[in-house]
C-alpha cells in the first residue's frame, strides 16, 4: 500500500488573525499515546459545544466567559473548563485577559458557516457511537459489523425505527457534506461534449443540481431509491428553476440502471461489498453507449493528505454496516474489473478523488 504522510493542519487564528499559542514542542511518545487515547474526550468536548452552540453565541470579538455562559445556558466555571480542552487543538482560543475567541476551526461549528461542520461533529458523536466503538476488537476479528449484535437490528433499520433524532442528524450532516462537495464536483468537471449527465446513487442531487446550474444548456437525471429522491434538491422538482431539464429516476443501482447520458457520475457508493460494487459498475456499463464517460468519485484511505479523517470513517463503516472505503489500488482494480478503462485519477478536494473512465467499445 502506498502512503503519504498527513499534510500539517495550518497554525489556528483567533478572530483578530493572531496564532493561537503553542509550545512547539514535539510531545513525548508516552504523552502523545495518553492524548490519542483520551481522544474520546476530545470528541465529547466538540459535541457539547455544538449543541450548547457557542460557537453560534461567540461573535468576531472575544467573549468573557460568564457573557458566553449567559446566552447558552450554562455554569461560566465548566463552561471555561469544555473550551480550554478545546483551545488545547486550535477550536477557540483564549486570550490573556481570559476571554475566548473564534479559530479557524471554531467557525466551523457555526451554523451559519458556509462550510459549517457543526452537523457532521453530531453525527459523528451520535450516541449509538459510543456503543459500537468499543466493539471494533470483534469487527476487526470477523471482517463484519458489530451493529446488529449490539443494537438487534440493522444500522439504517435502527436509525430510522429507534433514533429519530439521530436520523434527522444524519440526513442534515449527508446534505452539508453533499452541498460542499458538489460545488468541487461541478468546478472539477469538464463537461465539453457532454448534453446529458447522470448522477446515480446521487442521493438528493445536489451535485446534479450544481451541475446543472453551472451549464445552463446540460439536462441531467437524478437516480436513486424512491425514498431518497422523494427528498430530491427543491431545484430539481416540482417547480424548481431546475425542473424542466432535470428527470428524477427511483431504483437501486445494484439492480439495473435505466438511463442514457453521456457522463454518469457515482459519487460515495461503492463502499458496499464487493459484490454490490461490481453489480453497480457492470449495470452502468450496460446503460451506457461506449465511449460514455463514467467518474467515479470516492474518499481513499491512502495518497490523501486527509488520512487521519478517511481511517477513521473507514473504521466507522465497518462497525455499522460491514462496508469499507478504499485505497487507490483497491478502486482501481474493482474498476479495472468491471471493464472501464481509467484515463486519469484527480484529487477533487482534500478528501476526495475522481477517478476518470471511459466505457470501452
Amino acid at each position: 500500500m502506498t502512503t503519504v504522510s498527513p499534510t500539517p493542519a495550518p497554525a489556528p487564528t483567533t478572530a483578530h488573525g493572531a496564532a493561537v499559542p503553542h509550545s512547539g514542542a514535539v510531545p513525548h511518545p508516552g504523552m502523545q499515546l495518553r492524548e490519542i487515547v483520551f481522544g474520546a474526550a476530545r470528541a465529547a468536548a466538540v459535541r457539547a459545544a455544538a449543541r450548547l452552540g457557542v460557537a453560534d453565541a461567540l461573535g468576531d470579538t472575544p467573549a468573557d466567559v460568564r457573557e458566553l455562559a449567559a446566552l447558552v445556558g450554562t455554569e461560566p466555571a465548566p463552561l471555561r473548563r469544555l473550551l480550554r480542552a478545546l483551545s488545547c487543538y486550535g477550536i477557540f482560543a483564549e486570550t490573556p485577559d481570559g476571554c475566548f475567541a473564534h479559530t479557524d476551526m471554531s467557525r466551523l461549528l457555526r451554523e451559519d458557516d458556509p462550510h459549517s461542520l457543526r452537523h457532521i461533529s453530531l453525527w459523528c458523536t451520535e450516541p449509538w457511537t459510543w456503543d459500537v466503538w468499543p466493539r471494533l476488537d470483534d469487527a476487526v476479528r470477523t471482517g463484519r459489523s458489530v451493529f446488529q449484535d449490539v443494537h438487534g437490528k440493522g444500522f439504517f433499520d435502527y436509525l430510522h425505527q429507534d433514533a429519530h433524532e439521530s436520523a434527522q442528524v444524519f440526513n442534515r450532516a449527508m446534505t452539508t457534506s453533499s452541498v460542499q462537495s458538489a460545488l468541487d464536483v461541478a468546478e472539477l468537471l469538464d463537461l465539453t461534449g457532454v448534453s446529458v449527465v447522470a448522477d446515480i446513487g446521487g442521493g438528493q442531487g445536489h451535485v446534479l443540481a450544481s451541475l446543472l446550474e453551472k451549464h445552463p444548456t446540460l439536462r441531467g437525471t437524478l437516480m436513486d431509491l424512491p425514498g431518497v429522491v422523494a427528498r430530491a434538491d427543491a431545484r430539481l422538482r416540482d417547480e424548481g428553476p431546475l425542473t424542466e431539464r432535470a428527470r428524477i429516476v427511483a431504483g437501486d443501482c445494484r439492480e439495473a440502471i435505466p438511463v442514457q447520458a453521456d457522463l454518469y457520475i457515482i459519487k460515495n457508493i461503492l463502499e458496499w461489498d464487493d459484490d454490490s460494487t461490481r453489480r453497480t459498475l457492470r449495470n452502468v456499463i450496460r446503460a451506457a453507449r461506449p465511449g460514455a464517460r463514467v467518474v467515479v468519485i470516492e474518499n481513499l484511505v491512502d495518497d490523501t493528505p486527509s488520512m487521519r479523517f478517511t481511517t477513521a470513517m473507514d473504521l466507522l463503516l465497518l462497525l455499522n454496516v460491514g462496508g469499507a472505503k478504499h485505497t487507490r489500488e483497491s478502486l482501481v482494480g474493482r474498476i479495472s474489473d468491471a471493464g472501464l478503462v481509467i484515463d486519469r485519477i484527480v484529487p477533487v478536494n482534500p478528501y476526495l478523488h475522481a477517478f476518470e473512465c471511459v466505457v470501452p467499445d
